[in-house]
């Protein structure tokens, strides 16, 4: 069938729209920074995922790391010298109680990870059996110090009942080598490590007695209100990263080894571990009512003295 004048300039018109469409060029994915507040980890096990997955490109992000201190990046996040940051509950609080504008944008962990930890041959299977003995501490701020004073009120104990020392991340080896009666730590580390090595081990879960609001990820309310497409693009992001690395642990893993280097196999037992803490029937969301119960243990602690709102220092908004 002979195709008219109207017909060639229609067809011609297409095929001009459909090459410059094929010419525009994609918009470069937006540089963005997350501090980690802990070094390269196997515990990071969903950031990397993500990446990997291009979940973070599918959202225009470029997705780069700055490990550090919990605190001091906190501090660089509220000031808005960094956009995003990962941090727990109660820094959280604890900064916006400093006048910092420091949001919770999705949850991750759900369960409080940390814990006191001591050698079976201790004998210290509560902390009432710890009394007097030297405890080590990363360092006397941070989720672990917080913990360990939650877990004081809970037991109904006080600091100078025990000699707590700062010995920053060598609970292993101040454990084994008896410098110290216990240690602060993650659940998923050095428990594992030891336990690797050989040691049998008695664990104390602050979550148990206190579980407060656990590791996330926070922003500021400058980015949140500037920015309100790439914090739901990021917490999305992240989020598939997470549901993928609790449906395919062992993947993760394998990607994880491009990301921390010379990460051994016993590592795969120390996301195992994590696992445990950030399963939820929810993954992201975290609720009033235990943003609340956290901020009670801070003031019991008299760790915060003004008010706060806590509708202000979290937000679900953002989790799918």
């Amino acid at each position: 069938m002979e195709v008219t004048m109207k017909g060639k300039l229609m067809i011609l018109a297409l095929l001009l729209a459909a090459l410059a469409s094929c010419s525009k060029p994609t918009p470069a994915p937006q540089k963005v920074t997350i501090a980690m507040g802990y070094i390269p980890n196997v515990q990071f096990a969903p950031f990397y995922v993500a990446i990997e997955k291009g979940y973070f490109r599918e959202e225009g992000i470029d997705l780069e790391f700055n490990y550090g201190w919990e605190v001091d990046l906190i501090k660089l996040v509220g000031m808005g010298k960094l956009s995003f940051a990962v941090a727990s509950g109660e820094q959280v609080l604890l900064a916006r109680a400093q006048g910092l504008p420091v949001v919770y944008v999705t949850g991750w962990y759900h369960r409080f990870p940390v814990v006191v930890v001591s050698l079976e041959e201790k004998g210290a299977k509560n902390l009432q059996d710890l009394k007097g003995k030297k405890i080590g501490i990363p360092a006397l701020f941070g989720a672990s110090y917080v913990g360990w004073r939650a877990l004081l009120k809970a037991e109904g104990l006080k600091e100078e009942d025990f000699n707590l020392q700062e010995i920053g991340y060598t609970q292993v080896e101040s454990l084994t080598q008896g410098l110290v009666d216990a240690a602060i730590c993650y659940a998923m580390n050095e428990p594992v490590r030891l336990r690797l090595a050989g040691y049998k081990v008695n664990i104390i879960y602050v979550a148990d007695r206190a579980n407060l609001i656990s590791n996330g990820i926070i922003t500021n309310e400058k980015t949140i209100r500037e920015k309100p497409e790439l914090v739901r693009g990021l917490v999305r992001a992240f989020l598939k990263g997470l549901r993928y690395t609790l449906d395919h642990p062992d993947e993760a893993f394998e990607i994880s080894k491009k990301y921390v280097p010379e990460m051994g196999e016993e590592q795969k037992e120390v996301l195992k571990e994590a696992i445990k803490f950030w399963t939820s029937p929810h993954l992201g969301r975290t609720e009033k009512a235990d943003w609340e119960a956290t901020l009670s243990a801070l003031r019991d602690m008299g760790l915060v003295t003004k008010e706060i709102s806590v509708e202000e220092a979290f937000t679900n908004k953002f989790v799918p």
